[in-house]
């Protein structure tokens, strides 16, 4: 009885560990595919990049920092995201590819289901930016409504092709919940409207013609040059189901490049761009 009890305790201790570890626990990830004979062998001055990393889908983390690696942005801004991931993420960049990132957090959700950890000190979850500079003055908002999920932006400084730059990083409302976006884009646009020269990445859940993204057309421009909102048929898709969602918005800053790489590590492309930084 005692040595059948014993492997009772011993296997509910098993499985209660498991849940408080969560999905997002470190694991091995033996293999690492080869980069593309084309790619980067070092950080690309005035190369951005935003990616949302689907989250719960299942990726693995050296699957995802080898997909930054090929195309090495000096700054990348990354949605749903959870710290243990960017964690492990920064480290197979210098560890495998040799690639140093600073790194800023902007959790605005806690969840151990989600981001492992532990019931009394959950993950974070919601947006991260990695940064080959340093970055200072960090802001992490939430907004007064996040629709059915909490959601926010953060904003860092860093030097972005030699020049001192507001970067932003956003995750706005799911689909079908127009009006609080347009609520959301509305405390954005009056922090960007504060900085002539931003950068603003993230997944904005709209396409370019949704009119809740007017307030941040008024202030910047889509990378693309062919990308507008009266005539986003030059708009390249960015998700799965064919939709453009991401952006990299720009305020006082000229794009060199634009690139729309698909994945098969997210329901969402890696978006980037190559810009040319203007001096004040």
């Amino acid at each position: 009885m005692f040595g059948r009890s014993a492997w009772l305790g011993a296997s509910v201790l098993a499985v209660v560990c498991l849940a408080l570890v969560g999905p997002s626990a470190p694991r091995r990830e033996p293999f690492v595919r080869a980069l593309p004979a084309d790619a980067a062998t070092a950080v690309v001055p005035g190369r951005v990049m935003t990616w949302n990393l689907c989250n719960p889908c299942g990726a693995r983390n050296v699957d995802r920092a080898a997909e930054m690696a090929t195309y090495a942005p000096q700054v990348i801004g990354l949605q749903e995201a959870c710290v243990r991931d960017v964690q492990s993420i920064r480290g197979h960049l210098e560890n495998l590819f040799g690639l140093r990132y600073h790194v800023a957090y902007g959790p605005v959700v806690h969840s151990w289901g989600r981001c492992g950890g532990f019931p009394w000190s959950p993950g974070g979850y919601g947006q991260a930016v990695l940064s080959a500079a340093p970055m200072t003055d960090r802001v992490t908002v939430e907004y007064p409504d996040g629709g059915s999920e909490d959601r926010g932006y953060m904003a860092v400084t860093t030097l972005v092709g030699g020049q001192s730059v507001r970067v932003f990083n956003t995750h706005l409302a799911e689909r079908r919940q127009e009006q609080v976006r347009a609520d959301q884009t509305r405390v954005l646009a009056i922090e960007i409207a504060r900085h002539h020269r931003a950068i603003v990445l993230g997944d904005f859940n709209a396409v370019p013609s949704a009119p809740e993204l007017t307030p941040i057309w008024a202030l910047a421009t889509d990378a693309s040059p062919r990308c507008r909102p009266s005539s986003f048929a030059g708009c390249e898709p960015t998700t799965d189901w064919h939709s453009k969602f991401d952006y990299v918005f720009l305020r006082g800053i000229t794009p060199i490049a634009h690139h729309v790489q698909p994945t098969p590590y997210s329901d969402h492309d890696p978006l980037y761009t190559d810009l040319k930084m203007r001096g004040d």
